[in-house]
């Protein structure tokens, strides 16, 4: 009986592959990590052939006999962008991550379009989206606009690169999650946008099809014989379905290298007045469903930092015993603005600083900054999310990703959110969002009861701070983020505050 479910999950830092069987019951995992090349200030690439031999290889140890294996779920790094041969599959250049920011001047360029843009795709002006990245591809590759334009490139995302070389160049298509990242497909029609691609100089050639999240989008044989990939999204919203967050006004937030709260709204988009994303939730039965998204770039970026690059702990589950030993007089503050900051300030310009140093700064304030920080930043997310969405200002925040191990972190999350923060007990959720996507397509997981019904709390954290407390922090982090700034944004509401 085939009913082993694989999750091919290609992440910013590593490329994993879980065996889930028909329950959704984790069984085997294999994990690889994928460098980041910086060859610039600013830059951030990957080599896409590595990342092509990372995920055979994790695939092949989670499943060395295809017998039993009825599909492969992708979920993947969203708006990192590659440009590949047609007829061989070779990737021309690196890939370009989402984290880079070098289309910045291009952005600013276009910024009389953002209107217009926002409204057809949710998405703002930033080189975080993967348009500009394509356009810069394009024209810093002699030949490669003319090619493209002809047919001979190939543009994507991670998902589509992955599913054309598995498929062997048989198939060169996305899903609307991922598409809906790129800021060239429309939000209501779900197809390429013609204006849009011409505004951005993408050929529509060079695209993939644009297909739902779960169903049959090829055969691969890297297995030792033929295996159908059943289901692909992006890796927030792949979260989002593991996390069981299906009815609208519910809310999840991953902690990765960078993290990303989505909030569910239904079958209709919804507009922010605050500087969040629109975006396609998933995409079944040629039916979307939306969310609302705040980004923030560096979150367990921001740990690693503090390790690789200031050499303060020397594993990242000490940040949180360091936090926990920091003098609660000290009032310092990070703002990990490495790479620019994200939601709902949208600066590329703006860089990190740290704030509020004494002489009696050490070791163990500092490492609290950062863990607070990604509460922080947080925190201005679900501020914009409970101004848009009235029903979510008695939210509870499903959690995930590496940094929810940190009982410190969370905590300090549930208590700066004044609002409850659950902990899976199974923290795989991107996953398992991309198993229960291939189990779907499969016949094996009728709906999504499915995932609901094996959605289990680790442990639930309640605010102990005082509301007031947590408005004051609040402020005060807002001022640490005004320092920052390189241009004036639109402020976010108070964490604490609740719509009327």
């Amino acid at each position: 009986m085939t009913d082993t479910l694989l999750a091919l999950d290609q992440g910013t830092t590593s490329t994993r592959a879980i065996a889930f069987d028909a329950a959704l019951r984790p069984l085997r995992t294999a994990q690889v990590e994928l460098p980041q090349h910086f060859p610039h200030p600013g830059w951030v690439e990957h080599d896409a052939e590595e990342i092509l031999r990372h995920a055979v290889q994790v695939l092949r140890e989670v499943a060395p006999d295809p017998a039993g294996v009825a599909g492969i779920g992708i979920t993947n790094q969203r708006e990192t962008t590659v440009l590949w041969e047609r007829a061989t599959g070779k990737p021309i250049g690196r890939a370009i991550v989402w984290q880079d920011r070098r289309t910045a001047p291009l952005c600013d360029a276009l910024r009389g379009e953002e209107a217009a843009v926002a409204a057809r795709t949710g998405l703002r002006l930033d080189p975080y989206f993967s348009a500009t990245k394509m356009r810069w591809l394009l024209d810093a590759h002699p030949g490669a606009r003319d090619a493209a334009a002809r047919g001979a490139l190939c543009l994507g995302t991670v998902d589509s690169f992955l599913l054309f070389r598995l498929t062997e160049g048989r198939v060169h298509a996305t899903d609307a999650t991922n598409a809906s990242r790129t800021l060239l497909m429309d939000l209501r029609s779900g197809a390429w946008d013609q204006a849009l691609c011409e505004l951005f100089g993408v050929p529509p050639v060079a695209l993939p099809e644009i297909r739902d999240s779960a169903g049959r989008f090829g055969d691969t044989a890297v297995l030792g014989a033929p295996v159908p990939v059943l289901g692909m999204a992006g890796d927030q919203q792949a979260a989002t379905i593991g996390q069981a967050c299906f009815a609208p006004g519910m809310v999840k937030s991953t902690y990765g290298t960078g993290c990303f709260a989505l909030l569910v709204t239904g079958g209709e988009p919804v507009a922010s007045s605050h500087r969040l994303l629109t975006t396609v939730a998933w995409q079944l039965g040629g039916r979307r469903a939306y969310a609302l998204e705040g980004a923030i770039f560096n979150a367990g970026a921001t740990v690693q930092w503090l390790r690789d690059g200031l050499g303060l702990i020397a594993h990242a589950r000490e940040a949180g015993e360091w936090a926990a030993k920091a003098d609660p007089a000290q009032r310092v503050h990070l703002v990990p603005a490495f790479t620019g900051l994200g939601a709902p300030h949208w600066d590329a310009g703006a860089r990190g600083a740290l704030l509020g140093l004494t002489r009696g700064t050490g070791r163990a304030e500092i490492c609290r900054a950062a863990l607070e920080s990604v509460a922080l930043q947080t925190a201005d997310l679900l501020a914009a999310m409970r101004a848009d969405w009235p029903g979510a200002a008695e939210l509870v925040l499903r959690v995930d990703g590496g940094m929810v191990a940190s009982d410190w972190t969370m905590q300090f999350l549930a208590d700066i959110l004044q609002a409850p923060v659950d902990r899976p007990a199974v923290p795989e959720t991107t996953a398992l969002g991309a198993a229960w996507l291939a189990g779907h397509a499969a016949g094996l997981l009728p709906g999504p009861e499915a995932p609901a019904a094996h959605w289990r709390l680790d442990r639930r954290f309640t605010p102990a701070m005082a509301m007031a407390e947590a408005a004051q922090r609040h402020a005060e982090w807002r001022g640490a983020v005004a320092r920052v700034l390189s241009a004036p944004a639109t402020a976010a509401p108070s964490a604490a505050a609740r719509p009327e």
